[in-house]
């Protein structure tokens, strides 16, 4: 069975535009034509889209998704060897937005607590946007 682009974009709860996006970067393989021009898709595309969708809500790039669709045709343990690279530079990358975030957490903790302090004075004047003016 055929699918037009407007069918699949449907299906897989993406615009057209992104359809041709992922085609012009290369994570989906360039659609056949119709005489009149219009793209029209095979049923793998619908699970091709499904699979970058999921990548990328783990995380991944759309070049990530490019490399792991261009790694399908090496070995199994070749591939496997290029996914797990793939996962400890994205684990790497999760690690250090962790620490970047529990940082963060400190900061509006203290922030806050001083927030807390200044609320119990008699005439509190807000501390962050007192240090913020400096």
């Amino acid at each position: 069975m055929t699918y037009r682009i407007g069918e699949v974009a449907t299906r897989v709860g993406v615009t057209r535009d992104t359809l041709r996006y992922y085609e012009r970067l290369g994570v989906l393989p360039k659609a056949r034509r119709t005489e009149g021009g219009l793209r029209t898709y095979g049923d793998d595309i619908v699970n091709r889209v499904r699979f970058i969708q999921q990548a990328q809500a783990l995380g991944m790039t759309l070049k990530d998704v490019r490399q792991l669709l261009v790694d399908q045709g090496r070995p199994g343990r070749e591939r496997c060897k290029k996914v797990r690279d793939l996962l400890a530079f994205r684990l790497a990358d999760v690690d250090e937005k962790l620490a970047e975030l529990r940082e963060f957490r400190r900061t509006l903790r203290s922030h806050f607590e001083a927030c807390e302090k200044a609320l119990q004075a008699d005439n509190p004047g807000c501390p962050l946007m007192e240090e913020l003016k400096r």
